[in-house]
């Protein structure tokens, strides 16, 4: 005798197959930002940050001069900074002879353990800030992740509120990596007490 389908396992599969798409595509909270940065004319400079690395040594913006920087700040509990790394990752290892210079700046609270555990489960390969979130110099950001990133000038080209995908990074990055560098030997960096609150966006 011929087995009749069970069309209501069928379903009941077809169901469960939607929900789980579903689910996946709620937690991609990507950023709808376009790539583009602001017009030279349009940049302003940011402060000289200076901060500590996790492992003890200080980190000073100044020192990229001449290179493009992108300053990711993110935390080991904020989900979209989960779903941003990866393609920062991919940026720091395709880029790293290019003039790019990515930095994260964990924003958690809890000490390193954490911070520790984040970096080891992603194989972070450019350096991690941790510093004092009480501190006057520690830029009020506002959302994580937050990201802003710097020409070869220290002018701040463009900032982004939320997970940024990969390929807006990669244009953004691009662009600024064609622009010369100019040969004046005037600091843009502001002093390094004052704080460099992020831009929320640019368009």
């Amino acid at each position: 005798m011929e087995n009749k389908p069970n069309y209501r396992k069928l379903l009941q599969y077809l169901l469960f197959a939607v929900a789980v798409l579903w689910i996946a595509l709620a937690s991609q909270t990507w950023s709808d930002q376009a790539a583009g940065v602001r017009a030279v004319k349009d940049r302003h400079p940011i402060a000289d940050l200076v901060m500590p690395q996790i492992d003890g040594s200080s980190w000073r913006l100044s020192d990229h001069r001449g290179q493009v920087v992108l300053i990711n700040y993110w935390a080991s509990w904020c989900a979209p900074c989960r779903q941003e790394t990866p393609g920062l990752i991919d940026l720091a290892r395709d880029y790293r002879y290019k003039g790019l210079s990515i930095v994260g700046v964990s924003m958690d609270e809890g000490g390193k353990r954490a911070v520790e555990s984040f970096m080891n489960e992603f194989h972070m390969p450019y350096p991690v800030l941790m510093p004092n979130l009480t501190s006057p110099s520690v830029p009020a950001v506002e959302a994580l992740p937050t990201t802003v990133l710097v020409d070869r000038n220290g002018l701040a080209a463009k900032s982004y509120i939320g997970a940024v995908r990969e390929s807006v990074f990669r244009a953004d990055v691009d662009r600024l990596l064609a622009e010369a560098a100019t040969s004046s030997p005037a600091s843009p960096y502001t002093s390094h007490t004052a704080p460099a609150s992020p831009t929320p966006r640019s368009d």
